[in-house]
């Protein structure tokens, strides 16, 4: 449920937009406010699952997360819909943190390394089945039945956790960090509202320069309240001693970064631009999650007879590869444009996952793996909302840009800025029936050109996030660094 709430909505925006008449920012909430809950209280979620029960606290965030997803399903306008979301992600972030460490707790050895390779292949094929889900209950349904479905699945997943998970905590962890929590939430806060505001409002105006300064001054209050509280922190200074460790947080902030963000934009691409409905869009997603599930088994087999190092190099390559495929499509391309972009990328996120989800808890002892899963899923939901938002707000950026600087656009005189507006939305087939005939055949071409080249720039900038990943990966991997049981490699 968790991983597939990072995917099923965005099939459904451009009927929550008709619905709620959203605007494309409060759109990129949506999905934001989402990554926003997860990342805010992960950590102390991994911290707090050690102290009083990993079983406990799992269990609580599965309620949390199941009745918010009834609100999410019944809200009545986009506002409730995106507090909602973020209640959402704040019990969510409860099960991300505790799932890695209930998993390295009960598995050692090679035992270890399958159950996270079948959990990493599951998190990976719920991602990638996330927009077929999202398209056939939003076009065979309604849209609030992507989330509605949580509830009766979340029901039994709670008694099933009830009786069949074990208990586990450590009895040698620091006090909650609360002001550590909250400075860095505010932080992340502060700066992904500055990303996804900054274009509407302009990038220096007082109110986004504000925005950056709040999120600048509280992340030097957290990292000042980090060193001063030392091993009672809520980044646990010894976690970061272990290279590996530090590498793993930095491929897994870049996957998320360029991914995510990518899957935003491949689906607008795909149904607003060219025109599918949520279940076409979904369909013709598919040859990513085919990828996605092979590229889980196959890192399972690498790791093992090679390294973490070799696997998670080989996934940001071929991530970065993916999107710079995205250069080989054009204005009037039809869907399977995109089809090599999809296979590559994909095969590169089937790769990350099983390795992220082990290295997470096998690079620390035992009894912080709460604390550390936590850490990592944090650096995965950061990447998810920067990216969402950071590369969000360039392709609108570069949409509005392009579409304005346009000659032909200078017809439309005083509606000009709201037809760019409405061309970040999904080109030309968003403004066609709104425009005069006279002027509709340049004026599209305008904005499907507009659309195609701030995709292409904003997926090359992603590449370049992914290539700073590869380089970690290949530079910070080491196999000596694990600290719990795993099997030997290379």
């Amino acid at each position: 449920m968790l991983m597939l709430d990072l995917t099923v909505v965005n099939v459904a925006l451009p009927d929550i937009r008709t619905d709620f008449s959203a605007t494309f920012t409060q759109l990129q909430w949506v999905l934001d406010a989402y990554a926003l809950g997860l990342a805010a209280v992960l950590v102390a979620a991994g911290s707090l699952a050690d102290r009083i029960g990993r079983r406990r606290l799992f269990l609580i965030g599965l309620v949390i997360f199941t009745a918010a997803s009834l609100f999410c399903g019944i809200a009545w306008n986009i506002g409730i819909l995106i507090a909602a979301r973020l209640i959402q992600g704040l019990g969510g972030a409860n099960l991300f943190a505790v799932g890695p460490a209930l998993i390295g707790h009960v598995f050692t050895g090679s035992d270890r390394t399958r159950a996270f390779g079948i959990f990493g292949g599951v998190g990976a094929l719920a991602i990638a089945f996330g927009p077929l889900l999202g398209g056939g209950l939003t076009d065979g349904i309604d849209w609030r039945w992507i989330f509605l479905i949580n509830v009766p699945v979340g029901v039994i997943c709670l008694v099933i956790s009830w009786f069949r998970v074990v208990e586990s905590r450590s009895e040698t962890v620091p006090p909650l960090d609360i002001s550590g929590a909250v400075t860095f939430s505010a932080s992340l806060t502060f700066f992904v509202l500055a990303l996804l505001r900054g274009e509407s409002d302009g990038w220096t105006s007082t109110v986004i320069v504000g925005l950056f300064s709040a999120s600048l001054v509280t992340a030097a209050a957290f990292v000042a309240i980090q060193l001063r509280k030392g091993d009672q922190a809520m980044f646990d200074p010894a976690l970061f001693r272990n290279r590996t460790y530090n590498g793993l947080n930095i491929v897994t902030l870049a996957i998320n970064v360029s991914v995510l963000s990518a899957i935003f934009l491949f689906v607008t691409y795909i149904q607003a631009y060219l025109g599918y409905s949520a279940w076409e869009t979904g369909l013709r997603i598919l040859p990513m999650t085919l990828t996605l599930f092979s590229g889980a088994a196959v890192a399972t087999v690498i790791s093992a007879r090679t390294s973490p190092r070799v696997t998670l190099t080989l996934s940001m390559l071929c991530v970065a590869v993916g999107l710079l495929l995205i250069r080989l499509i054009e204005p009037g391309d039809d869907w399977s444009a995109p089809i090599p972009t999809v296979i590559v990328m994909g095969t590169g996120m089937g790769l990350f996952n099983p390795v992220r989800a082990e290295l997470s808890v096998s690079t620390t002892t035992p009894e912080r793996t709460g604390v550390a899963s936590g850490v990592n899923e944090t650096f995965q939901q950061v990447g998810t909302a920067v990216g969402i938002a950071g590369l969000g707000a360039l392709f609108a950026n570069r949409v509005r840009s392009a579409f304005t600087d346009d000659q032909a656009t200078a017809a439309l005189g005083n509606s000009r800025s709201d037809a760019a507006d409405a061309a970040t939305s999904g080109g030309g087939t968003v403004l066609a029936d709104s425009l005069p005939d006279a002027i509709r055949g340049p004026v599209t071409v305008a904005a499907d050109t507009a659309f195609i080249d701030a995709l292409q720039t904003t997926l090359t900038v992603a590449a370049a996030v992914a290539v700073i990943g590869m380089v970690a990966a290949a530079t910070m991997i080491r196999p000596q660094d694990p600290v719990s049981p795993r099997p030997a490699n290379g």
